[in-house]
């Protein structure tokens, strides 16, 4: 099966990063995840870990991503590096967010969580402790699948701002020109098929543990709920990451609503030039700062 030979390669992979200098250094947290994990695994059904389980990762690490960018609304001082100052949030918008995801979460999103069981079955993908990759590795998959979602979510993203689909689905997301962290999964249900799909394609090339699945669903809530922050904060770890799109490039998206259509890198944008009002936006903005 061509899901097992991926498996394979990747393990042989891993194996012969791990042991080309040695084993590597052991997390000073891994005794008390390794009880974590394996007091789940003895106590939980495999139904219930890949259900109920991923759900659970899913909401917590959604609202615990959103919560600082909720707050930073109350702090005077970080209204600074609020993009859109001149467009605040208000209780009326984030109520309507909240319901739309609530929907969407538990409407159609879990019952293709449900789904999660029945996939690790079929490509036999391990829940066990000691087949558990190590961080290193896990890190390299997420990256990745993220690199085989940001192509697709380009290009379908791109296809739902056509003018004859964009009013019937995509219009949505869009209903919020200054989009604020819990609006990252506000869409039409369409869409959070359409392009929820480049989330799964990754899963399937590389996916050989649950964890990797919920070390997946992690880092791509952190990277969609940064990028709609509306919030530039200084310091922030991910830009470290080369080709980050980052929180002014996706927020100018929600502004100018044409171009910069990528979810997480910008190469896309740069090839086919589709980042163009985004550079003369930076260059107006540039010039303005120096004439003050």
């Amino acid at each position: 099966m061509e899901m097992n030979n991926t498996v394979n390669i990747l393990g042989s992979a891993y194996l012969a990063v791990e042991y080309m200098d040695g084993v590597l250094p052991e997390n000073p947290f891994q005794p008390s995840l390794k009880h974590a994990w394996t007091y789940m695994i003895d106590n939980y059904t495999k139904f219930q870990i890949a259900t109920w389980g991923s759900l659970f990762v899913h909401e917590f690490i959604y609202f615990s991503f959103c919560l600082p960018s909720f707050l930073f609304q109350f702090l005077p001082f970080m209204q600074r590096y609020k993009i859109q100052q001149d467009k605040p949030e208000t209780w009326e918008k984030q109520w309507r967010c909240f319901k739309m995801l609530l929907f969407n979460h538990f409407c159609i999103q879990l019952p293709l969580i449900c789904g999660t069981y029945y996939f690790t079955e079929f490509f036999n993908i391990p829940y066990d402790w000691d087949a558990m990759p190590r961080w290193p590795y896990l890190l390299a998959q997420c990256l990745g699948c993220a690199v085989v979602e940001d192509a697709w979510h380009y290009f379908l993203h791109r296809l739902l701002h056509h003018r004859r689909i964009y009013k019937h689905i995509h219009k949505v997301h869009h209903e919020f020109t200054a989009p604020f962290g819990m609006q990252a999964e506000y869409a039409h249900p369409a869409e959070t098929l359409i392009l929820g799909t480049g989330f799964f394609i990754g899963i399937i090339v590389f996916c050989n543990h649950v964890s990797m699945l919920w070390a997946w669903v992690a880092c791509r809530l952190m990277e969609t709920i940064d990028v709609h922050s509306g919030y530039d904060v200084p310091m922030n770890p991910l830009h470290l990451i080369p080709f980050y799109a980052g929180t002014r490039f996706h927020d100018f998206h929600h502004m100018n609503f044409v171009g910069n259509y990528a979810s997480t890198f910008t190469w896309w944008d740069k090839l086919l030039k589709t980042d163009n009002q985004y550079n003369k936006h930076l260059l107006r903005e540039y010039d303005m700062k120096k004439e003050q």
